[in-house]
């Protein structure tokens, strides 16, 4: 049974990973009833928190459904990343995840996210600040290291877990590769050989089939995996790589009606939870997700991303279900 603090996730969890501009509440309940087991908010900016922006406050919004869930924040000050902490444990979430890995120029080069790495004293005093201030389990993402040069993944887990944190999801790519190139999953096989390591090290980077999962699982040891970019639009990840790993067996994949009833179901809460004008607006990045892989499928996704009305995206969810009543995925 992999535990984080007291939470109880199962013996091989799958993880949401928190995605900007994806990991909103619409896409996690879609997400969470197609078997994620932990789910993480989208990464929310510390400075924004203690400024009380709109932006970043609305990121606090769990649901009970949800939960499990974490809150994840970033920030370059301990001062004000400690002061974000007090603000998210009044959220009421099962964790606080700290990001370390965002590779985004506007976020690492002015020292948060992945820029950290660049000075791992800073990063560890951060984090046990962060730990001192909170009542409920801390949990780290973070990558490998800055560049090639500088990876030190197993140094820093075991002085990240000697602070206090409880758990470190790894993406096996440093901050210089972005999200190009192959993860190294190596890594991650050192930093659970690490006999002094006893906290769940989760895997993170190129796990989008059940097959991927299940090898990744036998070859690096690691406690469980956070799904980020295979999820969007195809939930239904998590229970297919469940399955397999439970029977060696493929689940069939979801044919057009269920891919239109969740594509549905995310549209609604989206609308539900951001109004129709953002809520539309925003469910636009996933369509073709959905329906990845619909011969000729272009003239319907142009019409879904131009749609501004909850009833005429509906209209082409209807048409396609028309056209492609046949269609074998």
């Amino acid at each position: 049974m992999v535990k984080i603090g007291n939470l109880e996730l199962g013996d091989f969890p799958l993880l949401l990973a928190p995605m900007e501009d994806v990991s909103d509440p619409p896409f996690r309940a879609v997400c969470k009833q197609n078997g994620a087991d932990l789910m993480y908010t989208e990464f929310i900016s510390s400075e924004g928190l203690i400024r009380d922006a709109a932006k970043s406050v609305a990121k606090l919004d769990i649901f009970d459904y949800e939960k499990p869930i974490g809150i994840q924040i970033f920030g370059n000050e301990i001062a004000s990343m400690r002061e974000a902490a007090a603000i998210v444990e009044e959220a009421q979430p099962d964790i606080l995840d700290i990001n370390y890995g965002c590779p985004v120029n506007k976020v690492a080069c002015k020292g948060a996210g992945a820029g950290i790495l660049l000075d791992i004293d800073k990063m560890v005093s951060m984090t046990a600040e962060i730990v001192k201030s909170v009542n409920i389990p801390v949990t780290v993402k973070t990558r490998l290291g800055w560049d090639q040069n500088t990876i030190r993944i197993v140094e820093v887990a075991e002085r990240l877990q000697d602070v206090g944190i409880q758990a470190i999801s790894i993406h096996a790519r440093t901050r210089a590769q972005m999200y190009k190139g192959e993860a190294d999953w190596s890594y991650l096989n050192l930093v659970k050989d690490n006999p002094r390591l006893h906290i769940p090290v989760f895997g993170n980077g190129d796990i989008d089939s059940p097959e991927k999962a299940q090898e990744y699982k036998n070859k690096y040891n690691v406690d469980g995996m956070m799904i980020g970019r295979a999820s969007i639009g195809y939930p239904w990840i998590f229970n297919e790589i469940k399955h397999f790993l439970a029977t060696g067996e493929k689940l069939a994949a979801p044919g057009l009606d269920e891919r239109i009833a969740v594509a549905k179901k995310h549209l609604d809460f989206s609308v539900e939870w951001k109004g129709p004008k953002l809520g539309i607006l925003e469910m636009r990045r996933h369509y073709t997700n959905y329906f990845r892989g619909m011969p000729n499928f272009k003239q319907y996704r142009a019409e879904m991303v131009t749609a501004d009305t909850y009833e005429h995206v509906c209209e082409v969810l209807e048409k396609v279900s028309n056209v492609y009543a046949d269609h074998i995925f």
